[in-house]
């Protein structure tokens, strides 16, 4: 009897891991619709957040190489007003921070080469410190920020230049990925603009 317990254990953990798995595996099918409805819902809202006066927006895409040799697909969103003139970018920029990937929303007057702002999507920055790079206390920073020559942060100083944003204080790794990350997609989409894509 003794000799036959492992056996009989190995079948009743296999049948449980079987069962387990198939009931997730279920369940994710069931929510991933969902999930993936309210990710678009969460970007449209952060589009039109970023494009203030937007009725509408198109999506413009395009693929551009990379470094590593591969193609990288880019999505601009054009928003539009009621007559259907153009009134801005938004687009999707990313930046490496302290805890992991931080995912922002940024709108871009191409014409003024300034920012109508920018809205952090997804960040895991540490509580109380890198995570309020969130907070409209830095995100604000963004509105009507010029990209030229390019964004600057500064640490413990208030910008004086129309460039420039304050880093939060204690989370330079967070705001400098947040710096940098606008910095090279906006540079991009300049790129993409300029060889054709721009509409309006």
């Amino acid at each position: 009897m003794s000799a036959s317990k492992p056996g009989s254990m190995i079948v009743v953990l296999t049948v449980t891991s079987v069962v387990v798995g198939g009931l997730l595996a279920g369940f994710f099918h069931l929510v991933q619709p969902r999930i993936e409805e309210n990710r678009i819902a969460e970007e449209r809202r952060a589009i039109f957040a970023v494009l203030p006066g937007s009725e509408r927006y198109d999506t413009i895409e395009k693929e551009i190489p990379t470094v590593k040799g591969k193609n990288e697909a880019v999505r601009i969103f054009k928003g539009l007003d009621k007559e259907g003139g153009t009134v801005g970018y938004a687009f999707i920029a990313q930046g490496a921070g302290f805890q992991g990937t931080i995912k922002m929303m940024v709108g871009l007057n191409a014409g003024s080469k300034k920012l109508f702002g920018m809205n952090v999507l997804d960040q895991v920055e540490t509580p109380g410190l890198g995570n309020k790079i969130s907070e409209e206390r830095f995100t604000g920073q963004f509105k009507n920020l010029s990209i030229e020559p390019r964004i600057e942060y500064l640490k413990n100083k208030n910008p004086e230049k129309p460039n420039e944003v304050q880093a939060v204080t204690g989370a330079t790794i967070s705001s400098r990925a947040v710096v940098n990350g606008i910095n090279n997609r906006v540079k991009t989409i300049l790129g993409i603009l300029a060889s054709g894509e721009r509409e309006g």
